[in-house]
């Protein structure tokens, strides 16, 4: 079963997101830019559902830029999932190589949809 990493430090949005996609996907979670860098290391999963403002050393746009930076995990599709909207957010978010961007409060079913499209 592919793999969704879903990286955000409201717990109630990686739950909304878990369920969304649970039924179809083995899902893991970070609340930390850290620990979910760490998490793509280790797992390898095709996707990665990241939020830009989170606690600790790392945020989003650092992780995303950490994995498509990466040989090993460029591969890995990688949708921002962020609160913040205005037009140089979503263009710094393609310019560190995000695959989409889903502005809060967001569309569970197009997340899916992305989701699915990706895997395949």
């Amino acid at each position: 079963m592919a793999q969704v990493l879903i990286v955000d430090d409201q717990s109630d949005i990686r739950r909304l997101l878990s369920i969304s996609l649970g039924k179809s996907y083995e899902i893991l979670e970070s609340e930390d830019g850290q620990t979910a860098l760490d998490m793509v290391l280790q797992h390898s999963p095709r996707v990665v559902l990241l939020d830009v403002m989170m606690p600790g050393a790392m945020n989003g746009l650092e992780v995303l830029a950490a994995i498509k930076s990466n040989p090993l995990t460029a591969h890995i599709a990688v949708a921002i999932v962020s609160a913040r909207g205005q037009p140089h957010d979503t263009q710094q978010a393609d310019n560190f190589g995000a695959d989409a961007y889903f502005i809060k409060p967001f569309s569970p079913m197009q997340v899916v949809a992305w989701v699915r499209e990706q895997i395949g």
